[in-house]
């Protein structure tokens, strides 16, 4: 039996983000703010929500961000609703966040149009809709917000919300990548590593890669380490591809976590290290890696780097099993017909 490497692919939609302006002067504002000035009560909010000359109070943040966003300020709207949809300086409110990302996206405020479209992609205090999540990250793409353009891009790549297209997948991909936003880079060098919306190309693929991989997004680290150890787009380099799954690994995804364990379970570019191997599939297996599962249920079975236990071959298989892993249910299947399991294990 042979414990198998495997490249993943995952994205992500960006989170709910907020706009500051860090110029603000604390006493200048507390005079003028009395004239009751949206601009000048958003950019006090700033100034305690910070820190900035004064002690970081956020319940004073979401006070002066509340007073300017119900005069209308979108910048203030924007805040007031990443204050509520974290839980800073006010009890956690999904509703009343998407009530003031609304408020600041009908204003055209690109990220307040993005975070109104993550809560509607959620269904995070608003019904579901992928229809309305593409609408607004739409929006906020085509007034040139690279995380807009990142996740209308992710809808075109999965189908939610339109048809699965992946040129168009591609076209968005490409304007947030363009941009330098990591994970946009990330699937570019996917879409051309695997031909999706644009003719295969494992040099093009590399590019992205490595863009999204010097910025530290663990993903993209992953991928060009893989093309590293398959030798695609580069010269085949085991001590690269292990670096550059370290670097994944160390920032917890899981692929890489489960790469790294195989580059010590060969001892490639490494000493071979059974313990070590079992260690970073373990972590790639704790957070729900299929391959990592299987590969952790194998180091369990043979005894490699922990302790011989079948009970807990069984279990790792099983999990990896449930996820439709090919691999894992044939060493199930395997266990149970030498008499090391029970045919209840075998029911998934």
């Amino acid at each position: 039996m042979r414990v198998l490497i495997l490249l993943l692919v995952s994205f992500y939609i960006a989170g709910c983000e907020e706009l500051h302006d860090t110029d603000a002067k604390t006493n200048t504002y507390l005079d003028r703010v009395k004239q009751k000035d949206p601009v000048d009560q958003f950019n006090l909010g700033v100034i305690y929500e910070q820190g900035n000359g004064v002690i970081q109070d956020y319940r004073q943040a979401i006070y002066w961000y509340r007073k300017a966003a119900e005069q209308g300020h979108a910048d203030a709207q924007l805040n007031l609703g990443v204050m509520l949809d974290e839980g800073r300086g006010v009890p956690q409110d999904d509703t009343e966040a998407v009530y003031w990302y609304r408020k600041a996206a009908e204003q055209e405020n690109a990220i307040g149009q993005n975070n109104l479209g993550v809560m509607y992609e959620e269904g995070t205090g608003i019904s579901q809709d992928y229809i309305q999540s593409v609408y607004w990250y739409r929006k906020a793409a085509e007034q040139g917000y690279a995380k807009g353009q990142n996740n209308l891009g992710v809808m075109y790549f999965e189908g939610k919300g339109v048809p699965q297209f992946d040129t168009q997948a591609f076209y968005w991909f490409r304007k947030a990548a363009e941009q330098g936003d990591r994970k946009s880079q990330n699937m570019l060098g996917f879409m051309y590593d695997k031909g999706r919306g644009v003719s295969k190309d494992d040099t093009k693929a590399i590019d992205w890669y490595r863009k999204s991989a010097e910025q530290g997004y663990a993903l993209g680290q992953s991928n060009l380490g893989f093309m590293y150890f398959q030798g695609r787009g580069v010269p085949q380099d085991d001590g690269k591809a292990e670096y550059w799954f370290r670097k994944g690994a160390e920032l917890g995804n899981a692929t890489a976590q489960n790469n790294l364990g195989f580059m010590y379970y060969e001892g490639r570019s490494v000493l071979q290290d059974y313990m070590q191997a079992a260690y970073w599939f373990r972590k790639g297996a704790e957070q729900g890696e299929a391959l990592a599962q299987s590969n952790l249920g194998f180091m369990y079975e043979e005894g490699k780097g922990v302790s011989q236990d079948d009970r807990k071959a069984v279990y790792w298989y099983r999990k990896a099993t449930e996820q439709g892993h090919t691999i894992a249910q044939s060493n199930l299947e395997r266990m149970y017909q030498n008499g090391r399991c029970d045919s209840i294990d075998l029911h998934y």
